[in-house]
């Protein structure tokens, strides 16, 4: 290849950022530089389900990797409970410090001792970046300083005075605590390089909402979306199957804490129409799933809850039959129910077979016309659906999902996806029809990613848009739906039907094949996923390992990672969540146990509990120019030498110095 293939007008560009010879010689130096320090640490997470302090906490510890840090730094010379103090001051700096200073009799004395450690873990966790990088994570005002201190030793005797002279001024100045948190912080976001969400930061937990407010102003991470994030983005585009089934599991499940206090939906409406439709009703079977310590709901409360969730349930049940039959495409006729029931006998009645109901009384369906809404059911529809619109709060979240948010992902030889890829019986990609045309695999997951970002573009023609509008319920609980990817969604038959049999719900083939190497390898290539190890990673369906089920899957190639973060999961899964770790070294898989609260890790400096179990050992310590971002590197270093032949050859002149 000649020096110049790459197109002149690149490198027209190109010399605008690098006017020079020694300029461009200059970046390349750097790029190589670049290129060989080790790899970032990408941590990959899933199914938070709203479980904001246990998230949080996670991001804080680095999944444990600061612990382990501060041990390996100070472990000859520090007392576990030493260790664990300096640990949660890096996790709650604020917060602790309000504890420390109240107990401390001697303060200058620890903000000296302190202030020596914290510069110790952060010199450790900054070594695999530049100089550049680390000054951007730095806080504007202590930025030159931090530096400073990063950047010299006190051990070295020239500079042993210099550095004690910073760290005296800083107590001195009272500028002690400040410099404390500055550098907890710090140490926290530079012990995450990467952050992958594989979907469901919205459910069942109480804050959703607080894990979309830390994510907005964090700084690299990724989300594949999940089923219940679909939902949420649903709710927000304005579609009213999602707007009721978001309504019905968090009342369900007792948490209007993300609706009212998150999102400022208004629940007064709902709440006044339940009391009124269903204030004779025990509503038995709507009580709602609580914690066996939670004690925020008392009796009354708790009834008003199951009228609340009766009434928009059956809601949801018509509002879903419309859909069916305003998109007879998507194969759903069996989802209309309500025609099933025989009023009289009280009698659910299918394919020539008689259920026993658990409750019959549905004040609010005609027998002629069950799916039609009442008078004030569609009032109180429009209300909801007009709540939602209006949530400043839910638009910023929904844009943050946008903009960090895909299908899939593909990073450093892993493909991620929160659920599934629908497949055929033998294994080869399904085709799915998508507004008229069918697609698999790849582009399937691409189409439908687009489609979902239709629903909410202005410019998108008004057809489509409502058919995007529509689609998030289809992703919801449709067969086909990459994000559900079952035969049928049974929530009407759990809540009303006492045979189990009916509340079955049939996974399709890629949950059945995706132990099987050769399909991993198969939904691999379509992706163009390369490399000597390589993986699918999913979300998802919780791992029971208290069952015997293990994460790692089909001969290492398959990961599945939903440890059940949400505290609903822990006793089937018996652990409280996942984190796969993928560092310079190879890939290591932690295992949570529960967490007490924010409140106990600061005042008992308690932690979250964590295994690691080592998946896959690196033969060398992997580099930069190892990873996907090595490679963009390497195309930028071959772009500039092709530059600088440009420049010595008179190709393109150089720019004159400023």
């Amino acid at each position: 290849m000649s020096k110049t293939e790459t197109d002149p007008r690149v490198l027209e560009l190109l010399s605008q950022n690098f006017g020079t010879v020694s300029a461009a010689s200059t970046e390349i130096i750097n790029l190589e530089a670049i290129l060989n320090l080790p790899k970032g640490t990408e941590h990959f997470v899933a199914d938070l389900h709203g479980e904001s302090e246990a998230f949080r906490h996670i991001l804080k510890n680095a999944s444990g990797n600061i612990k382990r840090k501060v041990r390996e730094i100070f472990g000859t010379s520090l007392r576990e409970q030493e260790i664990r103090e300096l640990c949660t001051l890096i996790y709650y700096p604020e917060q602790k410090l309000e504890y420390i200073k109240a107990a401390e009799s001697n303060l200058d004395d620890f903000y000296n001792i302190t202030l020596h450690q914290l510069v110790r873990v952060l010199q450790t966790v900054s070594v695999k970046y530049t100089r550049s990088k680390v000054r951007k994570a730095l806080p504007k005002e202590y930025a030159y300083i931090i530096e400073e201190l990063l950047h010299e030793s006190p051990s070295d005797d020239d500079k042993t005075a210099y550095f004690n002279r910073i760290i005296e001024t800083i107590i001195s100045t009272g500028q002690a605590d400040s410099f404390i948190v500055a550098m907890s912080n710090v140490i926290q976001r530079l012990s995450i390089d990467q952050l992958h969400i594989l979907g469901d930061i919205f459910d069942r937990g109480p804050g959703a909402h607080l894990i979309m407010d830390t994510l907005c102003t964090y700084g690299n991470f990724d989300i594949q979306w999940g089923n219940h994030d679909a939902l949420w983005m649903g709710a927000a585009a304005g579609n009213d199957c999602c707007i009721a089934n978001v309504l019905r599991l968090s009342l369900r499940y007792g948490n209007m804490a993300t609706l009212e206090d998150g999102y400022g939906i208004n629940l007064v409406p709902l709440a006044t129409f339940a009391m009124e439709t269903y204030g004779e009703d025990p509503c038995d079977n709507f009580g709602p799933h609580l914690d066996t310590d939670d004690n925020t709901h008392n009796e009354k409360t708790r009834r008003l809850i199951a009228q609340m969730h009766k009434a928009i349930s059956i809601i949801q049940f018509k509002l879903e039959a419309q859909m069916v039959d305003r998109r007879p495409e998507w194969g759903m006729a069996d989802r209309k129910l309500f025609e099933h029931i025989d009023f009289d006998r009280k009698l659910f009645v299918r394919d020539g077979k008689e259920y026993e109901l658990k409750e019959c009384y549905f004040p609010t369906v005609d027998p002629a016309d069950p799916y039609s809404l009442t008078k004030e059911e569609a009032e109180l529809v429009e209300k909801l659906n007009h709540s939602f619109a209006v949530s400043d709060k839910l638009k910023k979240h929904i844009n943050c999902l946008f903009l960090h948010g895909c299908m899939y992902g593909v990073f450093n030889s892993n493909l991620l996806f929160h659920a599934s890829l629908p497949l055929n019986a033998d294994g080869s990609l399904k085709e799915v029809d998508l507004y008229g045309t069918k697609y698999k695999g790849r582009e399937l997951m691409h189409r439908v990613g687009m489609m979902m970002r239709a629903a909410f573009n202005d410019d998108t023609p008004a057809d489509e848009r409502s058919f995007a509008r529509d689609y998030y319920w289809y992703l919801w609980c449709g067969p086909d739906s990459p994000l559900f990817d079952k035969s049928r969604m049974a929530t009407f038959e759990r809540y009303f039907i006492k045979d189990p049999e009916t509340h079955k719900e049939e996974k399709g083939y890629y949950y059945k094949l995706r132990n099987n190497e050769e399909i991993c390898d198969m939904i691999l290539d379509e992706f163009g996923v390369t490399g000597e190890h390589r993986h699918i990673i999913n979300g998802h369906v919780p791992v029971r390992i208290n069952q015997g089920e293990t994460p790692l899957r089909a001969n290492g190639k398959l990961m599945v990672i939903d440890g059940g973060f949400a505290k609903a999961y822990h006793d089937k899964t018996g652990i409280a969540g996942y984190t796969l770790v993928f560092h310079s070294r190879g890939l290591q898989l932690v295992q949570h146990e529960p967490f007490t609260s924010a409140e106990e890790a600061i005042k008992n400096c308690t932690d979250i509990v964590s295994t690691t179990q080592l998946v896959e050992l690196s033969q060398h310590r992997m580099r930069v120019r190892d990873t996907d971002k090595g490679r963009e590197l390497l195309s930028q270093i071959q772009e500039l030498t092709e530059l600088l032949y440009a420049y010595r050859h008179g190709i393109i002149k150089e720019r004159e110095k400023k």
